[in-house]
């Protein structure tokens, strides 16, 4: 029998032992959450550092370097007429007045090769798009020769050669172009893969036109030039520039007056003057037009260092005319020349006193104005790529590297209304891609953003009341064993997986809405005053029958009302629409009402993705109010107040900080959604309110687009721009809402 001495020394050390064991635990999972909260700190920093380092070259300015400068080899007594430099910028082309095409390298203007093109006398000289490689050569006899330029490429070993490749189009001969033989002064040409279009204009002013069709032999497998000429008429002004469109439809001729005259010549043998516009201030002239990639956009630049974009548009008369877009300032002294890119609506300008600038149009943005010549410019090249380009001045050429990589990006760009090519005013728009090499990307963030709220708006809408009418009934009127079976259920609903609601809103809710509309409206008007009138009627019956229902299960009483007003609002739905709204309340919306409507619309994700956002704002809500001390509600009712005034002037107001986390926990939740706007919308990147029409959001763009986009390209870090916008506006709004929380809980906790 042991000593009683001896068994309390051994309780004491057991309880001892559990103590240490205790405190341990306690340490060890101290440091385990403190290290897990450090771990989600770190990795939410390194997400935002990530994100940002993806956007930062957005953002960085461009800037120009010079590589080589040298002296013309060769260069005699011809005047240059054009630079060609090929896409990896080690080889150029100059061609001469006289006929000959010198190849060199860039490096160090060393020739690698010349070929004679022509041995007549030019009098004037025209490229088409600078993609093309195409130029053309007009004669004082009235003929004309079309010469494609290009490189080949080949490899001797590792060793890359490149050499020339000129390709007489049309004919291996100069062609007339005006039947009088007079000298061809002013030249226009554009060819694409059917057609082709030459616009001649003569010493006496004669307009001639010579249109080509393209046919392709089946046996030479070399395309046929088929020619039409068509003489259009006699101008009665002094001519110094002409341009055609990419479509050979329109016609812009520069006049000496500061005027450009604006033609349509979709038919050739009826040449339509639109309209003579001038384009410059008095006092002011121009001093070149080009056009810009694409071939829609006049580049207009004038004696007084404005450079101003300009394209035609259809006014209400359905008349052609050209509209100025925007202007680029550079300052004091006149730009002589603009070069445009081979495929970007960005174009290179050069001044009187060797000052170059780069600029943007749709971004609307000077990214360079740098001198890089003591002398007056003769000629200027870009690279295919815009990452090189030469001049030509009176000492010699001179080679410069471009880094500017992400030019259609600034702030307007992303978040103002930009004027894009052919729209008829300034908008708001996301289109990233097209089918077109000479497409204009439209990176307007604003519809992407205004599509996030907008579904957030729609299910917050239906969320927050039902989820928070829910918490406070079942957390504070419904019985306890109803309770435990009520709150799990709806917790559970949290485990759909989105793409599963997703699935559903767009497959079967998205038209089940559109078929029976007016039964969907009916049931949000019939089950409030349902709900309201068996209330009434329930307080109105004798004791005795009320007793037979427990406190806190009246709810089960109401589920056969539910299902019997949603089924007669559902029933009636095809007489309500065929006896207001002419069988189809979708057709009237958009027929007699205005009202556009999209089958997939955000009354569709508002009732998806609140069903979704419900469990999470109902879980948190209804714990905080269960949890509010029972005392302060004893208290309150031992006062005499009813259990409304309790509730409302008690519970909640304790409960408030926890009701509010809730709301915006479920708001961060709809914010980030992706599967479900992705399913139930029409994804359609629009600025309009209107509850019948779609959205696109911003990480359903970014689920949409990112899988197709370029590494590293404009598209690709926009995309991350606004992931990290999301995250920013996701943790701002936590953060202000962890802040009023913070304040709600430090007012109401002396309650």
């Amino acid at each position: 029998m042991s000593h009683p001495a001896n068994t309390q020394k051994s309780l004491i050390s057991q309880s001892e032992k559990r103590q240490k064991w205790r405190m341990l635990n306690d340490k060890i999972a101290a440091h385990g959450v403190r290290l897990g909260g450090m771990s989600i700190i770190v990795a939410i920093t390194l997400i935002f550092f990530y994100l940002l380092m993806v956007v930062v070259p957005l953002f960085e300015s461009a800037e120009i370097d010079k590589l080589h400068e040298y002296q013309l080899v060769n260069k005699g007594d011809a005047n240059s007429l054009h630079y060609v430099i090929d896409e990896q910028g080690e080889v150029g082309i100059r061609i001469t007045d006289d006929g000959i095409a010198s190849s060199f390298y860039t490096e160090s203007g060393e020739i690698i090769a010349q070929e004679q093109l022509f041995e007549q006398e030019v009098s004037t000289f025209a490229a088409a798009d600078a993609g093309s490689g195409i130029v053309a050569f007009g004669f004082n006899n009235g003929t004309a020769l079309v010469v494609k330029i290009g490189f080949s490429v080949s490899y001797v070993g590792k060793q890359r050669i490149i050499k020339p490749k000129y390709e007489r189009i049309i004919s291996d001969e100069p062609f007339e172009i005006d039947d009088s033989g007079s000298p061809v002064r002013h030249l226009t040409i554009k060819v694409d893969e059917e057609s082709a279009s030459i616009v001649s204009i003569n010493n006496s002013n004669f307009l001639n036109i010579s249109r080509f069709t393209i046919e392709e032999s089946m046996l030479t497998d070399e395309p046929t030039y088929e020619q039409e000429m068509f003489f259009a008429g006699v101008l009665n002004y002094f001519i110094e520039k002409v341009i055609i469109d990419a479509d050979q439809r329109l016609l812009f001729i520069q006049d000496n007056e500061g005027a450009i005259y604006f033609y349509d010549i979709s038919d050739s043998e009826e040449v339509k003057l639109i309209e003579r516009k001038v384009v410059v201030e008095p006092n002011s002239k121009i001093t070149d037009v080009e056009l810009a990639a694409g071939g829609f956009s006049l580049v207009i630049s004038k004696d007084n260092g404005e450079i101003s974009q300009w394209f035609p548009l259809r006014n209400d008369e359905n008349q052609y005319s050209l509209v100025h877009v925007r202007s680029f300032q550079t300052g004091n002294g006149s730009v002589i020349s603009v070069t445009p890119e081979y495929y970007r609506k960005e174009f290179l300008s050069i001044k009187e006193n060797g000052e170059l600038g780069i600029h943007h149009m749709t971004a609307h943005q000077t990214l360079i104005q740098q001198k890089v010549s003591d002398s007056p410019v003769i000629a200027l090249a870009i690279s295919p790529r815009a990452d090189f380009f030469l001049i030509e001045n009176a000492e010699g050429i001179q080679f410069w590297h471009i880094q500017n990589e992400y030019p259609e990006v600034s702030f307007s760009s992303l978040w103002a209304k930009v004027w894009y090519e052919g729209y008829q005013e300034p908008q708001h728009i996301w289109q990233s891609s097209s089918a077109s090499n000479d497409f204009e990307p439209k990176f307007s963030l604003m519809p992407l953003t205004f599509g996030t709220i907008k579904a957030a708006f729609y299910a917050m809408m239906i969320a927050i009341p039902l989820a928070i009418l829910a918490a406070i009934f079942t957390a504070y009127f419904m019985s306890p064993k109803l309770r435990q079976t009520v709150k799990p259920s709806i917790e559970i609903m949290e485990a759909l997986p989105t793409v599963i609601l997703g699935f559903l809103a767009g497959l079967w809710f998205a038209p089940f809405l559109e078929t029976h509309m007016p039964g969907v409206f009916a049931i949000c008007v019939t089950l409030p005053i349902g709900v309201i009138l068996f209330a009434y009627l329930w307080s109105r019956l004798p004791k005795s029958l009320v007793a037979w229902v427990p406190d806190g299960w009246q709810p089960i009483l109401l589920l056969p009302l539910i299902i019997l007003l949603s089924w007669f609002a559902l029933y009636i739905s095809p007489i309500i629409e065929q006896w207001l709204f002419g069988g189809s309340m979708s057709s009237w919306l958009s027929n007699e009402m205005g009202i556009g409507y999209d089958q997939r619309n955000a009354l569709v994700v508002g009732f998806a993705m609140g069903f979704a956002v419900i469990p999470t704002i109902y879980s948190i809500a209804e714990d905080a109010i269960f949890s509010v001390p029972k005392h302060l509600t004893n208290g309150s009712l031992a006062l005499g107040a009813t259990q409304w005034q309790t509730l409302t002037r008690v519970i909640i107001l304790t409960a408030s900080p926890g009701i509010f986390s809730a709301v915006m926990i479920g708001f961060g939740r709809a914010v980030g959604e992706t599967m479900i706007v992705l399913m139930a919308t029409g994804n359609t990147p629009v600025m309009d309110f209107n509850i019948f029409e779609g959205m696109r959001t911003l990480s359903a763009n970014i689920a949409v687009e990112m899988p197709e986009s370029e590494v590293g390209s404009t598209h690709y870090r926009v995309l991350f721009l606004a992931a990290l916008i999301l995250f920013i506006f996701t943790f701002m709004f936590n953060t202000i809402a962890e802040l009023v929380r913070q304040r709600l809980r430090v007012k109401y906790s002396s309650l």
